[in-house]
């Protein structure tokens, strides 16, 4: 699996020629960025040097994360509580629930929702959160083991597009591309998608020509977050993207 995340281009001749070279592109400059992180990982993970922001939790090249029912778990919690904060807030959040020991559905579902707003206080949007946290360990539990649909993902009050295909590719190991706002800016820029194109179309782009590699996939989202960050922060920086070169070659 690691080989073909690291050769995109080898695996499948089919796919989209600019789409391959970007991911090929990405990769060779930022290599393999080890997402979801994990907090069971802090100690021993986390030295990716070409990683901007947390480097804590990270496990590069190493592709069979979540290994356990509570990684699992961890990652659906850090996909909601990312909503409309940085990871560096969700970080904090969860590490407050660790000290907690309340990594787990059933210790979110017995805390306290006091207790609980408290530990998530960080990633803001507590009250709602909360609420939202308590839902979906109860529907976790229920789920007993199988893989949910994207469909029955969405119909989970406060999850959408982003949020469900997150859960699916990083904690259920699903080939569902994630489409965020660094996403969108980047091949809006690059004119890969009309400038009003929808989530759907944009995740379209992607999954009509990737390989059916979990890698691959999981390792393209996670190099265009980092890209993002160093060229798409600001308006006046779209245009130095080293990406249009291949776009308009």
């Amino acid at each position: 699996m690691k080989k073909s995340a690291q050769n995109l281009s080898s695996e499948k001749k089919t796919v989209k020629p600019v789409i391959r070279k970007i991911y090929d592109c990405l990769f060779a400059t930022y290599g393999p960025q080890g997402w979801w992180p994990l907090t069971e990982l802090h100690e021993a993970r986390g030295t990716n040097p070409a990683k901007t922001g947390s480097t804590l939790g990270y496990h590069p090249a190493d592709y069979t994360y979540p290994q356990t029912r509570n990684q699992q778990f961890e990652i659906i919690c850090g996909a909601l509580l990312t909503q409309n904060t940085s990871w560096m807030q969700v970080e904090k959040a969860l590490l407050n629930l660790k000290r907690l020991n309340a990594l787990s559905p059933e210790a979110v579902i017995s805390l306290n929702s006091e207790t609980l707003k408290e530990a998530i206080k960080p990633a803001g949007y507590y009250n709602q959160k909360t609420m939202r946290l308590k839902a979906l360990a109860c529907w976790f539990l229920e789920l007993g083991g199988r893989t949910p649909t994207r469909e029955e993902l969405l119909s989970l009050k406060g999850v959408g597009s982003e949020t469900a295909d997150s859960i699916l590719l990083y904690a259920f190991r699903q080939h569902s591309f994630v489409v965020d706002s660094y996403t969108r800016r980047i091949v809006t820029n690059l004119g890969l998608n009309d400038k009003k194109a929808n989530y759907s179309e944009i995740k379209a782009l992607f999954e009509e020509n990737l390989p059916n590699d979990l890698a691959v996939y999981q390792e393209f989202h996670a190099l265009l977050v980092e890209h993002a960050k160093r060229y798409y922060q600001k308006k006046s920086s779209y245009a130095k993207c080293p990406l249009l070169d291949i776009v308009q070659n």
